[in-house]
């Protein structure tokens, strides 16, 4: 294969993604055009060294992909899945066994970041929290209450 067909490709690549990535910023309420918001909130959210607003711009505009483990703080972070953010792959369960939330990018930021957080809990927990939940929602307003169970095995 030529030289600039592989070229091309990895062009190709680059500003797909750059795409699904504005795309999902948008649908989570940040500014998909701002190298600084997405560097500044990445940071907040990654514990190693700290990605720059160059690297974030290029992430942007589609000169570059962020590794693996970054696409997989992304993944998180914005609730797609990184297999859908790479390379556009529909949205499922993920190779590491966590479920995608790439169903969810409706959501806002404060709902997702609540989903998020509620996937890193066991099952005891997450019965706990819904009752918690009903709860607030029964009593703010009776009529609006869904109540959904799952079935647990005992």
């Amino acid at each position: 294969m030529p030289i600039t067909k592989v070229i091309q490709g990895a062009d190709q690549e680059r500003l797909e993604f750059s795409e699904r990535l504005r795309e999902t910023l948008r649908k989570a309420n940040y500014a998909p055009d701002s190298p600084t918001q997405l560097a500044r909130e990445f940071n907040l959210r990654h514990q190693n060294r700290p990605i720059t607003i160059h690297a974030a711009r290029k992430w942007l505009i589609g000169e570059a992909i962020p590794t693996q483990e970054k696409l997989r703080l992304l993944s998180d972070w914005l609730g797609v899945s990184a297999e859908w953010l790479r390379f556009g792959e529909p949205a499922g369960t993920r190779q590491d066994g966590k479920k995608s939330l790439g169903h969810l990018r409706e959501l806002n930021r404060t709902e997702l970041a609540i989903v998020q957080n509620l996937l890193h809990l066991d099952e005891e927990q997450q019965d706990i929290l819904l009752k918690l939940v009903l709860t607030i929602v029964k009593a703010k307003n009776p009529q609006q209450l869904t109540r959904t169970r799952r079935k647990t095995a005992k």
